[in-house]
């Protein structure tokens, strides 16, 4: 009677000891990604205002240029564990090597885009006249580490798929380290203004991807994989990545609905709102740490044709998702005294704020199991589902919110809106998780 409680602990131990080890390292990297960005904002806020404005503007441009191919991670994450959960570590690189390829393309395809048109998309984001040339200036020199942003995000999947997120996190303070001191000798040693911000970042960037290139490469000739390109195999891996393209997609039509809900509501909701917005992302970084982990761990179960395996991992992990979430939302209730003043000192904007934080604060359990087991699902290969739960989710969130505005309520509203899009997530995640139907063994789904 005493051996199956002995028996579960000790698999709930394995699976914490995973968990931890992935999720840890992990979290690293995804909090160092924004210092870059940080860093920018820091050197070239001393050039002048317009200098700093323009660097906004062109910074948003970018962030959300790559932001939609973070499928390139995902999907290869998944796809490289169930072939290392199968034992076929060959096949494996050799699905992260497709990967890097259609990073590559597309890399390629989003600069042939970017260059020509950087004037006209600066326009579009309302540039003024003054900060428009620094915004351009950035956006076109910036827009060549594009390809080196997303191989770094698809060899960080391929790192993860391989159980590994130690060495992304190296990468990544390196990277951060490597382009804060760039960004200062280039743009007051070589006195190149914000054009030395832009090559300072593009040569961190290369440097970050040609790192993840020589443990890649030096994985596949160690296991005899193939270098060469495979239009087969980037084909699959473009359609494996289709469906998560969806699915982020709709998730930044959420986040900018938001933020223009908000933005109506008058300049205390807005200000209130970025600040919330901030804080919520990353709040994000540590549950999609989890999630990242999920991945690794329940692609590389199913690749092992071990579904009770992958059931009971992702048991535990929508726990941890829980607990997680009650710690985060904790944490924010005690901290917001503090919290607040560090962002503004206008008492209007603490005062829309604090009702709305609460809400934050409130939903963090919610989002621990959301962030949780999209990770599950995006491990078993189950971005199709992923992305229609996603389009149902967007068709509710979007009248909900649009009717802050007609009947009141305002920046609280609009987070019991988000609220309700993550209770939506949650429960469409659920539904899935429960039938099983995520639980598909072997190398490939």
């Amino acid at each position: 009677m005493t051996q199956a409680p002995a028996a579960t602990r000790a698999t709930r131990r394995q699976h914490d000891r995973e968990i931890v080890m992935l999720a840890v390292p992990a979290f690293g990297a995804l909090v160092a990604e924004p210092l870059f960005v940080m860093a920018d904002s820091a050197i070239v806020g001393h050039l002048g205002t317009a200098q700093l404005a323009g660097l906004g503007v062109a910074s948003a441009l970018l962030t959300t240029a790559v932001s939609i191919f973070v499928f390139l991670a995902y999907a290869t994450t998944a796809a490289v564990a169930r072939r290392v959960g199968a034992g076929d570590l060959q096949a494996a690189i050799r699905q992260g090597m497709d990967g890097i390829w259609l990073a590559l393309l597309i890399g390629a395809t989003v600069i042939a885009v970017v260059l020509p048109s950087a004037p006209s998309l600066i326009d579009l984001f309302g540039a003024s006249d003054t900060a428009a040339p620094y915004a351009t200036t950035y956006l076109r020199i910036s827009s060549l580490g594009i390809p080196a942003m997303l191989i770094v995000l698809a060899a960080t999947g391929v790192l993860r798929g391989l159980q590994n997120t130690k060495t992304p996190l190296y990468v990544a303070i390196s990277g951060f380290v490597a382009n804060a001191v760039l960004n200062v000798v280039l743009v007051y040693g070589a006195d190149l203004g914000i054009a030395g911000s832009a090559w300072g970042t593009v040569i961190a960037q290369w440097g970050m991807a040609a790192v993840y290139l020589v443990v890649v490469v030096r994985g596949a000739r160690h296991h005899g994989a193939s270098l060469a390109p495979d239009a087969a195999g980037i084909r699959a891996s473009a359609q494996a990545g289709a469906p998560l393209l969806v699915r982020t997609l709709s998730l930044r039509a959420i986040l900018l609905i938001a933020t223009a809900v908000a933005a109506r509501l008058g300049d205390a909701d807005i200000a209130a709102h970025q600040i919330i917005l901030s804080l919520w992302s990353l709040l994000a970084f540590a549950l999609d740490a989890i999630a990242i982990a999920g991945q690794a761990i329940i692609g590389r179960y199913l690749g092992a044709d071990d579904p009770q395996g992958a059931r009971a991992a992702c048991r535990r992990m929508v726990q941890w998702g829980i607990a997680v979430g009650v710690v985060l939302g904790l944490l924010v209730i005690l901290s917001r005294p503090l919290f607040l003043p560090l962002f503004t000192s206008d008492p209007t904007v603490k005062d829309t704020a604090l009702p709305a934080l609460i809400m934050v604060a409130l939903s963090q359990p919610i989002c621990g199991v959301v962030f949780v087991l999209d990770g599950v699902l995006m491990g078993a290969g189950d971005g199709p589902y992923l992305a229609g739960a996603m389009l149902v989710t967007l068709a509710v969130f979007v009248p909900a919110a649009l009717l802050v505005p007609t009947f009141g309520g305002g920046l609280t509203a609009v987070w019991a809106a988000m609220t309700l899009m993550m209770a939506v997530r949650m429960l469409t995640l659920l539904l899935r998780a429960r039938s099983g139907r995520w639980v598909v063994t072997g190398a490939t789904r």
